[in-house]
């Protein structure tokens, strides 16, 4: 580890990070009558004709008035704003003006798979090697170094050290276009510098992000109790791993009891109440310690017992100890005592894009060139001096605070439930191989275990990146459609009238359906976005909001039941997130090349237990139709 060697960095591209940032093409504004279309289609297996007939008067109506007004005056906007997108502003102050506490509400979770070699899964040993792997991403990144990310279509044409050496000379400003010509689509990276540095502040009516690129301290908490020690030297060179491995030892081994009242509670609050005892906290002395915690590089929590099954694994990732976590940092990266890790971020700052492509870039680096090995011996340097315990003064009101904002986590989270499945009778291989998309089925079996559970079908939503676009976010699928509503009627209440042949129609119609669903969504073809723009719009020029915003069926489309959200990567083993309502299912999901794996939170007014026997029951009826194998009821 010299000085700035290569250890420093991850790799070196030769095409520089930003370079297709200039040239992305901008989120489309989608057309009012295209949008007014696909809000029909998705209302449509929600309502019974009466109620449907209400909603398609109430949105020609806002088609043809207040909302072509809205409209064109959204679509001005945009177009005086061509640095940014058009769901930008509105999508910032929806997280941020959100009250509800972040842990549960916002906040997901994604886990590591474990490290292939099995004594490199010491919690030491891991910690150190993922904070090296993170600190070396980070400076990746700001070198400029850290590979673009491109959405390859054609890897065998786009993915060469060839196509590279051609396009970094293409300016920045038309470097998109010469991706584009061989199917290749750079992807937006504007969330990236958040990753680091950078923390959730808690202010009355609506938070603010904070980020400190100049700070060079890591924050680790443990047993409740907060340390930060500096892992980047005055040079911006990253401190030798021996020395992060003396001092993460040094925090691990010291006993100093946990504290009496943990202030990460207090990141588990509603954000006002926070933000009131935030401000209590500052005028109490506790400004440079808390400056410590925001400008912190990433928040490292060590947890001290080992991880029992996939269950224990989804609650401590997804809020564990809330004593031993800082929820509004950016990220907050867990090892347990076991060498489990995994990461909870905060998500107003950027979506699962950017978080993901952190993880596999780690997880890479730390198990192909981890830093250090078991065998490794700390640097003899003296760790009592380099790592400082924060300590904070609290006086009764804060304790009170603490105290209140315990009790409620704690029967929050106990009201939570977490489940999972694994599906081992086939994944995308066999769909692929029968023509469906494997997305597509996934959703189906969603569909159709609600329907045997409760006998409805409800508002479900599905999320998909739209980063093809200069700060594209998301977008929302709507998997329930009249397709998925026929034909989980047919498997779950007339399968008697359908022969096997009409069953493996009605799925490969689901199929296409989804498939182009998915495709207007990846395209920044949806409704939802353009929708709650528009609302967003209304609202900012004092408008009264219009009645299509007041109707019924519309707060009922929003009120997503079912939430849904999927991942695949070499690096993940599950992710998952809360409910986004009280009676509705978070559901995580990845469909593998065999198998297929599904993660459910659920509050008491759902069994999310019997939701996954119902998820399995169908994957099971769909995969045995499409082999040609007849099924019961």
């Amino acid at each position: 580890y010299s000085g700035a060697g290569a250890a420093e960095f991850l790799h070196r591209s030769i095409v520089p990070t930003m370079h297709y940032q200039k040239s992305l093409p901008r989120l489309p504004v989608p057309k009012l009558e295209d949008t007014i279309t696909r809000y029909l289609n998705a209302q449509k297996p929600l309502l019974n004709d009466d109620q449907f007939r209400k909603t398609e008067e109430l949105a020609h109506a806002f088609e043809k008035g207040i909302g072509r007004e809205l409209h064109e005056q959204l679509v001005a906007q945009d177009n005086q704003n061509k640095h940014t997108s058009y769901i930008t502003g509105p999508w910032f102050d929806m997280y941020l003006k959100a009250r509800e506490p972040v842990v549960l509400n916002f906040n997901a979770f994604m886990s590591f798979n474990p490290d292939p070699k099995s004594e490199y899964n010491d919690q030491l040993v891991r910690a150190t090697n993922m904070t090296v792997s993170a600190i070396r991403f980070m400076k990746t990144f700001r070198a400029g170094y850290l590979e673009p990310e491109v959405f390859h279509l054609n890897p065998e044409k786009s993915d060469t050290e060839l196509f590279k050496k051609i396009i970094r000379f293409v300016p920045s400003s038309i470097s998109w276009f010469g991706a584009y010509m061989v199917n290749a689509y750079p992807l937006d990276m504007s969330q990236y510098f958040r990753l680091f540095n950078s923390t959730r502040l808690p202010k009355l009516n609506k938070d603010e992000l904070y980020t400190d690129e100049k700070a060079k301290h890591l924050l680790v908490l443990r047993n409740g109790n907060f340390y930060v020690f500096d892992v980047i030297d005055r040079d911006g060179n990253m401190l030798k791993p021996s020395e992060i491995q003396a001092h993460l030892k040094y925090i691990l081994s010291d006993n100093s009891p946990a504290p009496a009242f943990p202030l990460g509670y207090l990141t588990s609050e509603n954000r006002d109440t926070w933000a009131l005892l935030r401000k209590n906290l500052l005028e109490n002395g506790n400004e440079e310690a808390l400056e410590k915690v925001d400008s912190a590089m990433f928040c490292l929590s060590l947890d001290d017992f080992p991880v029992q099954d996939f269950v224990h694994l989804s609650h401590t990732m997804l809020h564990g100890d809330a004593a031993n976590r800082w929820y509004d940092k950016s990220f907050n990266l867990i090892i347990t005592k076991d060498g489990t890790a995994g990461i909870n971020f905060e998500h107003s700052w950027g979506d699962g894009v950017a978080v993901l492509r952190f993880q596999n870039e780690v997880f890479k680096d730390s198990t192909k060139t981890p830093a250090i090995s078991p065998q490794s011996q700390p640097a003899s340097v003296d760790s009592s001096r380099a790592v400082q315990k924060l300590d904070f003064k609290l006086n009764d009101a804060l304790k009170a605070g603490i105290t209140k904002a315990k009790q409620k986590f704690d029967a929050t989270v106990a009201s939570l439930s977490l489940n999972m499945i694994q599906f081992q009778e086939g994944g995308k291989d066999l769909l692929k191989q029968k023509k469906v998309s494997p997305d597509a089925v996934a959703q189906l079996a969603f569909q159709m275990a609600f329907l045997r559970q409760y006998d409805q079908t409800v508002a479900t939503y599905e999320s998909c990146s739209t980063a093809a676009f200069k700060h594209g976010r998301t977008e929302t699928i709507r998997p329930a459609s009249v397709h998925t509503k026929k034909c989980s009627e047919a498997f779950v209440k007339e399968l008697s009238k359908h022969s096997t042949e009409e069953l493996q129609n009605l799925i490969v119609e689901c199929s296409k359906y989804h498939g182009r669903l998915t495709k207007e969504a990846a395209m920044g073809q949806g409704f939802d976005r353009h929708l709650f723009s528009l609302r967003c719009l209304a609202l900012s020029k004092g408008l009264a909001l219009p009645d299509f915003y007041q109707d019924q069926a519309y707060a009922r489309l929003n009120h997503n039941i079912i939430s849904t959200s999927t991942l695949v990567s070499p690096a993940v083993q599950l992710g998952g997130f809360g409910p986004v309502v009280s009676d509705g299912f978070g559901v995580g999901y990845q469909v593998q090349d065999d198998w297929i794996g599904c993660n459910v939170s659920a509050y008491p007014a759902r069994n999310g237990e019997e939701f996954l026997q119902c998820i399995y029951k169908s994957l099971e009826d769909i995969f045995n139709v499409l082999k040609g194998k007849k099924i019961s009821s």
